[in-house]
């Protein structure tokens, strides 16, 4: 199957070559999808499409006009496709349901350490030759309530690490987790009854039109005062105005972010020779007491192959059957 592969970048084309060329046509760009770029699939049936791109019902249908039938995701969230638009033009859309949970976790899991025993903090003080210890005090993990925003295989993952810390598991998702809850103790709650009570929150639930600005100025003001907050899901899943605000007040003592609101322009890209024309990122950015990190969270050996094995496979599919196990609607 002819396939233009949007979005290429120096992390997953290798995977994508190695698995892929030889039984698909791939043409690989470093172009983003956009109104401006969508000429560019003429003449491809099929377009594989990154998180950074733009499938709006306008780009839709002018890949639809272009030719293209089949939309191949390599990630698990299309909250970046119009899917409505494409089922209306008959169009098919197939994600990466999941490649390694593990690496998403464990990511999560190291911004808790980094920021909880103030890792980076005693690294600058370390390279000016001061060695005091009197701001880098931390908490023990063990026994601490950690609330789990979204269990699906993320956010299970990372509660199976948490529970091997000897933390209290506090869980919200729409639907509940069985092993979970005989395996790992884990008990599922409210929202507010999770904010009240956890000392970390991690955010691990899909970005869509529930979970909009799910964490917003209502919210952080019910978190337990000292909160450290982590979010490796998808940045508009958090009013940016409104965590700074809360780490402002002390509502938020760290935070450790992966995502950002607003950071299809920014992230995955060389900004050294530019400016960047954000305010409120670089308010973020700036601030002493939260890490970010630049979307790398599933950035692991086995997740990039997981990602374009199934990539591969939904191609397979479509061009063997017509249809993919892994469409979204």
């Amino acid at each position: 199957m002819r396939t233009l592969v949007y979005s290429a970048h120096g992390f997953d084309r290798p995977f994508l070559e190695n698995l892929g060329l030889g039984k698909h046509d791939l043409i690989f760009s470093e172009e983003l999808l956009s109104v401006r770029t969508a000429h560019l699939a003429v003449g491809f049936q099929a377009v594989s499409l990154f998180t950074s791109d733009n499938a709006s019902a306008e780009v839709i249908q002018l890949l639809h006009k272009h030719g293209v039938k089949y939309i191949c995701l390599r990630a698990v969230g299309h909250d970046n496709v119009d899917l409505v638009q494409a089922k209306e033009l008959g169009m098919r859309v197939a994600n990466v349901p999941a490649y390694s949970p593990n690496a998403i976790a464990e990511h999560a899991v190291a911004l808790i350490m980094a920021l909880n025993r103030k890792i980076l903090l005693g690294q600058q003080q370390m390279k000016l030759n001061d060695f005091r210890l009197d701001n880098l005090v931390g908490f023990d993990l063990f026994n601490k309530t950690v609330g789990v925003v979204g269990t699906g295989k993320i956010g299970a993952a990372f509660t199976r690490i948490m529970h091997g810390f000897g933390c209290r598991i506090l869980a919200y998702d729409v639907a509940p987790d069985k092993q979970l809850i005989e395996k790992y103790q884990t008990e599922y709650t409210s929202l507010d009854y999770l904010f009240k009570h956890a000392d970390v929150v991690s955010v691990n639930c899909p970005l869509n039109s529930n979970t909009k600005h799910l964490f917003n100025k209502a919210s952080f003001s019910q978190m337990k005062k000292g909160v450290i907050f982590i979010n490796t899901a998808r940045g508009g899943i958090v009013n940016t105005h409104d965590l700074l605000e809360a780490l402002d007040e002390g509502i938020v003592s760290a935070a450790g972010l992966d995502v950002y609101e607003f950071e299809k322009p920014i992230f995955f890209f060389d900004h050294t020779e530019s400016q960047l024309d954000d305010p409120l990122f670089e308010k973020l950015r700036a601030h002493s007491r939260v890490l970010l990190t630049g979307h790398q969270a599933f950035l692991t050996n086995e997740a990039l192959h997981g990602i374009a094995k199934t990539t591969m496979d939904n191609l397979d599919q479509w061009s063997q059957t017509g249809s993919s196990v892994n469409e979204v609607f």
